[in-house]
């Protein structure tokens, strides 16, 4: 009963902003953007304010934290809650604003779970005017000249991009007339919350207290792995520091969570592919799969990383961990290019990929799977500052594995591809043949077969690979698009001899010169 006295007495005030355009002065309508920015105040006795302080701790208990890659995480929170004997509510506040409702469970003994509801509708000055129409408020205008208050009991009619009301017989709209102007509210509406709170109606066999275990998904919360890689060309080495950045956009923080990570794409409905196996270096060459296991502990086919302290996961909040830490790992410098189609020209030479090459192996490597995330490579200046050189997404990365990363392109290598010629191979040169058998009525059988010319294209490519660079430099090049349109082609000459990475790419080894170039020439036989 007190505390229904206290919730009456409460008046929640909003204070207006001013709306300084013209035109809206002249309409006299208090837009949306006036609601939703305007600051809140509670007017209330000190042990209110005493009760309201001690609300704005956490509700949380012991609460511990999964997270994934996917942008989602499983909270875990057990709370000391005394029940009464028989049916009654228990609200769970301090859990995510963006809890998956549907995947919440609470453990304990000697209840029933009868129902379960989300309240996510939060205290706002917006909220509260919504909420508040049919309802009656105080409108209280000061006068900033004399100081004096007027105040006028108006009902709340509409909010849709303004408020209108009703005071006494007539029929207004709260404006911004350059008085400054409060609206106060009664009470607040008990399906607005503070915070975003779950309840559960339960039916306890026994009163009590006793521990409750509430678990539940959310979304908002994950990780991801951005690694720093200083590289020393001259040593042929590289350092990599990993960290683990945690972000929290779930509205609630997480106090002194003990909080575990897991490695891995988990399948769940709501989420999509992930960003970084998207973006992973397929187009790069050389990234091959290892098959090092890494001392870690694992969860089914995913790594965990455990943060060793509990630690407290603020809302709006990015928070980094070191989990890598490498000297001195083995790593070198190559160059890339690939041609996306084959009968084409191009007006101008294109700068080449620089390519960072590094190994996750135990012996020479990195010595660790790597989750994904984000490589940043640094090198040092002749004045020995590290300078910024290219980063590049990896995805999840087993141990053993050959990394291959895209760090930019090259200022002084550069390919130039041209067709130097293009003709149509007689079609007696090549002839595809196929068969069919043909069963008579008789039961007896007649085998037929069919030679069928077939045209075929020739078509001589020609690859110019500059280096305007004082040391000499291998160029890693490659025709693709082989297999999209062509179907069979064959090589029957190249001035260099390549190697068939797969139907649709062929690669060649390019050595160019310091301050020089290598001229490639392959002829290719397509099917159109």
């Amino acid at each position: 009963m007190a505390r229904d006295q206290q919730r009456n007495a409460l008046a929640i005030t909003a204070l207006s902003g001013y709306i300084t355009k013209p035109a809206r002065r002249r309409a006299g309508i208090l837009c949306a953007a006036f609601i939703s920015t305007a600051a809140v105040a509670i007017l209330a006795s000190p042990a209110l304010y005493a009760q309201t302080s001690a609300e704005e701790k956490s509700a949380q208990g012991d609460v511990s934290v999964t997270i994934y890659n996917s942008g989602q995480a499983l909270i875990r929170d057990e709370r000391q809650i005394t029940l009464p004997n028989g049916m009654t509510r228990i609200p769970f506040p301090d859990v995510s604003a963006q809890i998956r409702p549907e995947t919440v469970t609470l453990n304990g003994s000697n209840f029933d779970i009868l129902e379960q509801n989300f309240d996510f509708d939060l205290l706002s000055p917006g909220a509260l005017m919504a909420k508040a129409v049919g309802q009656n408020v105080t409108l209280l205008r000061t006068n900033p000249a004399t100081g004096a208050e007027t105040r006028e009991r108006a009902k709340i009619l509409a909010v849709n991009g303004g408020v209108v009301m009703q005071i006494g017989s007539r029929i207004e709209v709260l404006r911004d007339d350059g008085l400054p102007v409060r609206v106060i509210f009664d009470r607040i509406p008990p399906n607005l919350r503070a915070k975003p709170t779950l309840s559960v109606t339960v039916d306890s066999k026994t009163a009590g207290k006793r521990p409750l275990s509430l678990s539940y998904l959310s979304n908002g919360l994950g990780w991801r792995a951005d690694y720093v890689a200083l590289f020393d060309e001259a040593k042929g080495a590289i350092d990599v520091q990993g960290w683990i950045t945690l972000t929290n956009n779930t509205g609630t923080t997480f106090t002194n969570a003990n909080t575990l990570l897991v490695a891995g794409q988990v399948a769940t409905l709501q989420q999509g592919r992930n960003n970084f196996n998207r973006n992973r270096n397929r187009q790069i060459r050389g990234n091959n799969p290892g098959t090092e296991s890494a001392n870690r502990e694992r969860l089914g086919d995913f790594y965990i990383y455990p943060l060793e302290k509990r630690t407290t996961i603020a809302n709006a909040q990015q928070k980094q961990v070191s989990f890598l830490d490498v000297a001195g790992a083995a790593a070198s410098r190559g160059y890339q290019y690939t041609n996306g189609w084959l009968y084409s020209n191009k007006d101008e030479a294109e700068s080449v990929q620089t390519i960072l090459k590094f190994s996750t192996s135990r012996e020479g490597g990195l010595g660790d799977a790597l989750p994904a995330g984000i490589v940043r490579v640094y090198q040092r200046d002749k004045r020995g500052n590290a300078q910024f050189t290219g980063e590049s997404a990896i995805g999840h990365t087993p141990g053993g594995s050959d990394l291959a990363i895209a760090t930019g392109e090259a200022f002084d290598i550069k390919v130039q591809p041209v067709v130097l010629d293009r003709s149509r191979i007689t079609s007696g040169e090549w002839e595809e043949s196929y068969r069919y058998r043909i069963t008579k009525d008789d039961g007896s059988s007649e085998t037929v077969k069919v030679d069928r010319s077939v045209t075929y294209y020739r078509t001589q490519m020609q690859y110019t690979v500059t280096n305007a660079s004082n040391k000499a430099v291998t160029v890693d090049l490659a025709q693709s698009g082989l297999n999209n349109y062509w179907g069979d082609t064959r090589v029957p000459s190249e001035s260099i001899k390549g190697a068939q990475r797969n139907a649709n790419t062929r690669v060649w080894q390019v050595p160019v010169p310091a301050n020089g170039e290598t001229v490639v020439t392959v002829t290719f036989d397509t099917r159109y």
